[in-house]
């Protein structure tokens, strides 16, 4: 293979659906650039992905630039620019012990600025449960799900999967040394999250099984990610062994849902 070819290979392997990150159309018009489109798509994802009951979830800085490659003044300067729109609020909440800063994005002001863009500019009075607003949404919706794959600008995953996050709190929770990068684990993860389940339900998931497993030398083999996330997820999900004091304090390194304000 000559030098150019080589070149080719290696660009061929950069692009394509697997290594994109989707942006609706709709959010690079509305916000006009296209960091804050991008922060504001992951955003709204994991607004709607929160256990919280006020609707607040945290991403450090890191994180955002792992999932989206935005550098921490690209994210505060998006972050100031959708507050401003009203879109995003922030606050200070603990996580992992520490006051850190939380996002929840106002999804009524988001419907606003659509439905505003879709009228040309022009605002209007409508509420979430309107009809003009929600066959407005549902044209949107047809027109992103039709878009989306022909406007895509940065590198990484199409969404962001905790898999570093689960695998390190089963790896903590077992002694085990399973790895976040290998294809079949992700896999399984990938196939949990596709229905509905959040990264909390992974990690009750552990929590139940290594309760009741953990140190039994016919069961402890099975604290795997195949056997755990595989069909039988939701029965693990569902059973209640009592965490003992240390567990709780475990999870709430992993779980930012265990704080409140």
């Amino acid at each position: 293979m000559n030098n150019r070819d080589y070149i080719s290979s290696i660009i061929t392997q950069f692009s394509g659906q697997n290594n994109i990150i989707p942006i609706p159309v709709i959010y690079l018009k509305i916000t006009e650039d296209y960091p804050t489109a991008a922060l504001l798509n992951q955003l709204i994802y994991w607004s709607d992905r929160t256990n919280r009951k006020d609707g607040y979830f945290y991403k450090s800085y890191k994180e955002w630039e792992e999932e989206i490659h935005l550098s921490k003044y690209q994210v505060m300067r998006s972050i100031k620019k959708l507050k401003n729109m009203g879109i995003v609020e922030t606050a200070l909440k603990k996580a992992n012990g520490a006051p850190t800063v939380h996002y929840k994005v106002d999804s009524e002001v988001t419907s606003q600025w659509i439905v505003k863009f879709l009228n040309n500019g022009k605002s209007t009075n409508l509420t979430m449960d309107s009809k003009e607003t929600q066959q407005s949404l549902t044209e949107i919706t047809t027109e992103i799900t039709t878009e989306t794959t022909n406007n895509n600008i940065l590198s990484g995953n199409p969404t962001h999967t905790p898999y570093k996050e689960i695998i390190d709190y089963l790896n903590e929770k077992t002694g085990k040394r399973f790895s976040h990068k290998s294809k079949a684990n992700q896999k399984l993860i990938r196939a949990r999250f596709n229905e509905d389940n959040s990264k909390e339900d992974f990690f009750t998931v552990i929590d139940n099984m290594t309760a009741q497993w953990k140190g039994n030398p016919k069961m402890d083999e099975y604290l795997r990610p195949k056997t755990l996330f595989s069909g039988n997820f939701d029965n693990y999900k569902n059973q209640t062994p009592k965490l003992s004091g240390a567990d709780q304090l475990e999870r709430m390194k992993y779980d930012p849902s265990y704080w409140e304000e």
